[in-house]
């Protein structure tokens, strides 16, 4: 087999695919107060979402995005649409009972046909194709896990199949099958949707960091600039959520990072959408690059923070789609971090227990593109006074002895034990060992630091501790940041918050520019 042209290291697209393609408006930052029905924080699918419904109510809507629309974790999403989370209902149904597990599975196929008739009745040209999705076992302890999945598709009335085949060239022991779901352009569709919310007069803010709720009967949403957006409800639609409240949110999820490739391929593509499994999780879908069908490759999922060598995740996807898919090159690469709950059900609602005017939408487990619109149409419900049959199946203050008590417990374990290894660990490089183009934690003035150099020699030391609750970052050397092994925070090669929940960015400790240092070495 000819071996696959990696672009890994080389010249390539800085943007993922969905933001590289579209060319979405802009919008100003806030600044000024002001007075709103309704203030969105997050410009993500969720927040979009709700703004659009909301908006279209006839409601005076604020948006507030801390960078740009669409650029978090939507624009990074495999843009699946799918009610098949991987082996879920199985799940679901021994923790939360069949009615609970029923009720998940139809909010994500409502979701799922909300978007289907929004493109159809809008006419969105966004690549939205209807296809079947499948798990995949390779291993035969797998192949019992899928089958007992089987089981509950069976019980729940869900519209699948068990296959002992799939369309891929990939031997499998068998398969589960859920028929008539789709995939689609998440930014092409979104854009729809902004398009529409300006012209139902709602107001959209980009490069507005909201970094507190002051409660109340009209809480206000405090700007890192110290503007203010007073409203009769607040959505936080932010990823993490940017106001905890009494919620503790931080010792209730964990971050995962996963990685994606887009490649070409030498052979047809045979239709589906696949997930294995397996671990490490592979998940496949085709992608309309320009006027060529290509596919997307995705997986090696691991905790935020947690993982030395990320560059070896790109890798290990390539070989993949080079011996399963027959690929020839790599044109795009990105990563992506979501949130996991303690029972993988996102939290939607109240913040925290009493507090109704101030809603949250978060925890989606890398399957936003259908959870993070159904929490656009449960929020927009509970904003409208309207009942939704799943409000108590999302409630951030539900609590499930099992398997939440144990998950909680093995997360905040594993985030102490983080926590202590980070504040012991001084490496032996120092600032001089730092190459053009390379980051690394150091020991700089007998402390812990992080060093990173452009190529053009400009260095930046910054403070490795964490500016949320003080664990020590790691270097990720894949996407050039640092990184939070605690709670996945995500921070610039020169400090700056990518992700939260941190909202400061790490202390500057040293900066020398490339000017300063050839002067200095003159000297």
């Amino acid at each position: 087999m000819t071996p696959i042209h990696s672009n890994l290291g080389a010249s390539m697209p800085a943007l993922p695919y969905w933001l590289d393609s579209v060319e979405l408006p802009t919008f100003p930052s806030l600044h000024h107060d002001t007075e709103v029905d309704v203030a969105i924080v997050g410009g993500g699918i969720t927040g979009i979402t709700a703004a659009y419904l909301l908006a279209n109510e006839g409601l005076d809507v604020a948006l507030l995005e801390a960078d740009t629309l669409s650029n978090g974790t939507t624009g990074h999403t495999t843009a699946k649409l799918t009610a098949q989370h991987g082996l879920i209902y199985d799940e679901l149904m021994q923790h939360m009972g069949k009615e609970k597990a029923k009720l998940y599975y139809e909010s994500n196929i409502e979701a799922l046909e909300f978007i289907r008739q929004t493109v159809e009745s809008e006419q969105i040209e966004c690549d939205f194709t209807e296809e079947d999705a499948y798990v995949f076992a390779s291993s035969d302890k797998q192949a019992v896990k899928v089958e007992q999945e089987w089981y509950a598709y069976r019980r729940l009335g869900i519209d699948g199949n068990l296959v002992q085949d799939i369309p891929l060239d990939i031997d499998v022991h068998n398969a589960i099958v859920m028929n008539h779901q789709a995939q689609f352009h998440p930014v092409k569709y979104l854009l729809h949707l902004v398009e529409d919310i300006v012209n139902q007069g709602g107001r959209i803010y980009e490069g507005t960091v909201a970094v507190n709720v002051e409660d109340g009967d009209r809480p206000v949403v405090v700007t890192r600039n110290g503007y203010r957006v007073s409203a009769k409800k607040v959505l936080s639609c932010s990823h993490f959520p940017f106001h905890g409240g009494k919620g503790f949110y931080f010792t209730r999820m964990h971050a995962d990072r996963a990685y994606v490739v887009a490649v070409k391929t030498r052979t047809g593509y045979p239709g589906g959408m696949y997930i294995s499994a397996e671990v490490p999780t592979r998940s496949v879908r085709s992608i309309q690059i320009g006027n060529k069908e290509m596919v997307l490759v995705v997986g090696e999922t691991h905790k935020a923070g947690q993982s030395l060598d990320t560059t070896s995740h790109y890798e290990a996807l390539e070989r993949f789609a080079k011996n399963t898919l027959d690929a020839e090159q790599v044109v795009y690469r990105w990563s992506t971090q979501d949130l996991s709950t303690l029972d993988k059900v996102p939290y939607i609602g109240e913040l925290s227990s009493g507090n109704s005017n101030v809603l949250v939408a978060t925890g989606f487990r890398k399957w936003g593109m259908t959870t993070g619109t159904t929490a656009a149409l449960l929020l927009s419900d509970i904003v409208l006074d309207k009942p939704n049959p799943y409000r108590e199946l999302y409630s951030p203050s539900r609590f499930y002895p099992d398997p939440s008590l144990r998950t909680f417990l093995s997360e905040n374990a594993n985030v102490a034990a983080h926590l202590i290894k980070g504040k012991f660990n001084f490496p032996q490089t120092e600032v001089q060992d730092v190459a053009s183009g390379h980051g690394s934690v150091i020991t700089f003035n007998g402390k812990r630091a992080g060093a990173y150099r452009e190529k053009d020699g400009t260095l930046y030391v910054v403070d490795t501790t964490c500016t949320h609750l003080g664990c020590e970052v790691v270097w990720n050397d894949a996407d050039s940041s640092w990184d939070c092994p605690c709670h996945g925070s995500r921070f610039t090669y020169d400090g700056q918050v990518m992700e939260g929940p941190a909202r400061a960015p790490l202390e500057t400790l040293w900066r020398e520019s490339a000017e300063t240092r050839n002067k200095n070495h003159k000297h």
